[in-house]
């Protein structure tokens, strides 16, 4: 999906939600353990109710992979079904892979051409020629980790380097590497002050900004510093939309927790 065709459809569902499909089987109602796939039962479920609020969805592979093949299998079987019934959705793949020459090739081939993925997450700590495989496909996208919302993200992220934040250096530097315009950024909504620092530096990038809800991210705060001219925001919301009830009704609460953001959104929208 090009960059584009993402503004288009926040402008048309007037809304930047990305809702986060991290499947844990001891949180997801407990009756879908007897479906033979229960993972992807689970994420159609909830793909149906919030698909019209929703513009992308960022699976965390790390809870596929916990699951073995099944859990391999599943993830796809959730990216099909993307692909297949909802076509105008932005898939993100949450890898945080980072790795050099080969490597990093073929993890950018996994995702983005096996898999089908619109985007991965990348970790920039090996730089350069860790980074620059991913971005060699056209209308795919690497988003790369620069400040992250855990408490950790100070223990280097904001350190200074010849009076440099570390987070400012990767994104300023990583404007430099070819294909940089395939760049996305991953900026925690409780970092949320940093935003305007960093829109000095990339002022018409995506910028992914998970944290909104359950840790405790602000939107209005995230929009304020964040937003630019295009939007440029994917916000995600995982845990405070697809684990709202644990009963047969799930996916419909998911649903009304979702809309309650886009609504949100909606409103930040008409104010840019």
């Amino acid at each position: 999906m090009s960059i584009q065709e993402l503004i288009n459809q926040i402008h048309k569902k007037k809304s930047f939600l990305c809702i986060g499909l991290d499947v844990d089987l001891e949180k997801i109602p407990s009756y879908l353990l007897s479906e033979e796939d229960p993972i992807f039962a689970f994420n159609k479920a909830i793909i149906d109710a919030t698909h019209k609020f929703a513009v992308a969805y960022k699976p965390n592979t790390a809870f596929y992979e916990a699951c073995g093949i099944e859990g391999w299998k599943a993830l796809q079987k959730t990216v099909d079904y993307l692909h297949d019934n909802y076509p105008e959705i932005y898939t993100i793949a949450d890898a945080k892979r980072g790795d050099i020459g080969n490597t990093s090739r073929m993890y950018a081939k996994t995702f983005l051409l096996d898999m089908g993925f619109d985007s991965v997450t990348v970790a920039p700590y090996m730089g350069k020629d860790s980074v620059e495989p991913f971005l060699e496909f056209q209308n795919r996208h690497t988003i790369l980790l620069a400040l992250t919302s855990n408490e950790g993200a100070f223990d280097f992220q904001t350190k200074k380097i010849n009076d440099l934040e570390l987070y400012k250096e990767v994104i300023k530097t990583s404007r430099t590497w070819k294909n940089s315009e395939n760049l996305m950024y991953v900026v925690g909504a409780t970092k949320a002050e940093y935003l305007q620092e960093i829109r000095k530096i990339v002022p018409d990038s995506f910028l992914l900004v998970p944290g909104v809800g359950a840790q405790g991210g602000k939107l209005e705060e995230v929009c304020k510093y964040g937003m630019n001219k295009d939007v440029g925001l994917l916000v995600n919301s995982a845990r405070k939309i697809i684990y709202a009830a644990d009963s047969p009704n799930f996916a419909k609460v998911a649903g009304a927790k979702a809309e309650v953001l886009q609504q949100q959104m909606a409103e930040e929208l008409r104010q840019l």
